[in-house]
């Protein structure tokens, strides 16, 4: 049950070809309380699809690979219905699977790799919706002591990427599953953000169903993102920047062209990839890495690419983005 020198290249979707000392998949949660009760001593590193982590070294950590799996009905009400769904789940096919049984609240986050286990840890969202909007609670292992932990919404502790979960719980907790609250009859829709609305002008559809705005988005997406199958990546590779509302007037004045979106009254977000591409940064290849084509915000492996390649250019990115703009990005991805 326990590899060494396991190579995680088919373990990330970069494709970066670095090892982990040692390495399990995890099954079950009583899998993962026997293994650590066998070896507490040793350091550990959670894995879930590999699609938010950038590998520029091999891993002394005993790596935790989530293969939890599980997509269950837990309660239903008048207009809402409580799932559970395994860690190790994709998150893409739980989407799906959601839209089949008629539920609503994840058409937006459709196509984002990862896993269910990693998507609170970066409270994932795309096209106006955030994981926050429908969790509910997760089950957990504490991987010191193997106790069975529970956390809600509240404990979550939620911001813009972010969580409790990614700061003072990072490697600290194993995340066995999630509970998410989903709408069964007055779905919420979220049609206005993006090329959303006019994708479904385009299609004829004024009367949007959830699995209308899921097949929109996977339409956006494919239109815009490689294929980590194909071209290795972990798809938005910066956070989109929330800046003070007098600081983006002041840019604008500048630069006439910048969009924003306010953030509450106080502060507007800027398109990370809009200030790569004005920063002349689309396209570009230098060795094995380079940015997407059709998004400069998406850094890509062109073959044989090494992690230390492609932070080296995230950080020339980051450079000319911050000298051009006076913005420091912040990666979105894990930095190993």
């Amino acid at each position: 049950m326990i590899q060494q020198q396991q190579s995680l290249q088919a373990y990330n979707t970069f494709g970066i070809n670095a090892k982990a000392a040692f390495f399990s998949d995890i099954e079950s949660p009583e899998v993962l309380q026997d293994l650590r009760r066998q070896h507490p001593e040793r350091p550990v590193f959670v894995l879930g699809g590999g699609s938010n982590l950038l590998l520029t070294q091999d891993l002394d950590q005993w790596v935790l690979h989530n293969r939890i799996m599980g997509k269950s009905i837990l309660a239903e009400d008048t207009d809402t219905t409580l799932v559970r769904i395994g860690g190790g789940e994709n998150w893409h096919e739980t989407v799906l699977w959601a839209l089949e049984q008629n539920l609503g609240g994840l058409e937006n986050l459709s196509l984002i790799p990862g896993t269910a286990g990693a998507a609170p840890i970066q409270n994932i969202g795309a096209y106006g919706v955030e994981l926050s909007d429908v969790f509910e609670r997760l089950e957990a292992i504490d991987l010191s002591t193997g106790k069975a932990l529970e956390f809600t919404k509240e404990d979550a502790a939620f911001g813009y990427r972010d969580s409790l979960f990614k700061r003072s719980l990072k490697e600290q907790i194993f995340i066995t599953a999630i509970h998410l609250r989903l709408t069964r009859r007055q779905h919420h829709l979220n049609t206005s953000y993006g090329a959303i609305p006019e994708t479904l002008e385009q299609w004829g559809i004024q009367q949007p169903e959830p699995k209308d705005i899921s097949r929109a988005v996977i339409h956006i997406r494919q239109s815009k993102l490689p294929d980590p199958a194909v071209l290795g990546n972990s798809g938005s590779f910066f956070k989109n920047p929330v800046i003070a509302n007098a600081r983006f007037e002041a840019l604008r004045d500048q630069h006439p062209a910048i969009p924003g979106y306010p953030q509450g009254d106080t502060h507007t977000k800027v398109p990370a990839g809009w200030l790569i591409e004005q920063a002349g940064w689309k396209g570009r290849r230098i060795g094995n890495v380079g940015t997407y084509h059709q998004q400069a915000l998406v850094l890509v492996n062109h073959g044989c690419a090494t992690g230390a390649e492609v932070w080296a250019l995230a950080q020339q990115i980051m450079e000319d983005v911050e000298r051009q703009f006076g913005i420091a990005l912040q990666p979105e991805v894990n930095v190993l």
